[in-house]
């Protein structure tokens, strides 16, 4: 999504609702749901544990995720004006990412693109199946693994420097 991204970026310049950026940033931070991202509120984040309770969600499970250091850093820039952390209706929501997504040449992006992405970028990061079904909140191994989209290449980076026998005598010396 990296060219992507940055198309994106490019269409949010221009983009006069002040809020649109940091939910699109937020989502890709977080894995959430559209509407999970617009019913969180302030006080569903706790920045001394740094996670954010959803307490409402698609599935009917709450679940407390993870926050990284720039979903931390979205949440600080942004204005407490209301009890929501984005206070706009799902339809103002949509059609700004309508129009968002038209301008960035796009319009074929769902915003629940930006939720596999998230995913994807967690599981490249090294979490594991049950670290990102704490933060996506599947239930199910299967749901799970149509969300990441692991790219051979970034496989390839990890990999590098590293062999079977080199982690083999590691493990022989602990």
């Amino acid at each position: 999504m990296g060219g992507e991204l940055r198309q994106l970026e490019a269409a949010l310049a221009s983009n006069r609702n002040r809020l649109i950026a940091p939910a699109i940033y937020l989502a890709i931070e977080t894995a959430l749901r559209r509407g999970e991202l617009l019913a969180l509120r302030w006080c569903d984040i706790d920045p001394t544990h740094r996670t954010a309770h959803i307490p409402h969600t698609k599935t009917g499970y709450a679940r407390t995720i993870p926050l990284t250091d720039r979903a931390i850093a979205i949440l600080k820039a942004l204005p407490r004006a209301d009890e929501r952390v984005f206070p706009m209706t799902a339809m103002a929501l949509r059609l700004s990412w309508n129009r968002i997504r038209e301008r960035a040449g796009m319009p074929d992006l769902r915003f629940h693109d930006l939720r596999h992405e998230a995913i994807s970028r967690f599981a490249e990061m090294g979490l594991t199946s049950a670290e990102l079904a704490v933060v996506s909140g599947h239930r199910d191994p299967r749901m799970l693994m149509r969300y990441t989209h692991l790219r051979p290449a970034d496989l390839a980076r990890k990999l590098a420097g590293r062999s079977w026998d080199s982690e083999q005598a590691a493990a022989l010396s602990l």
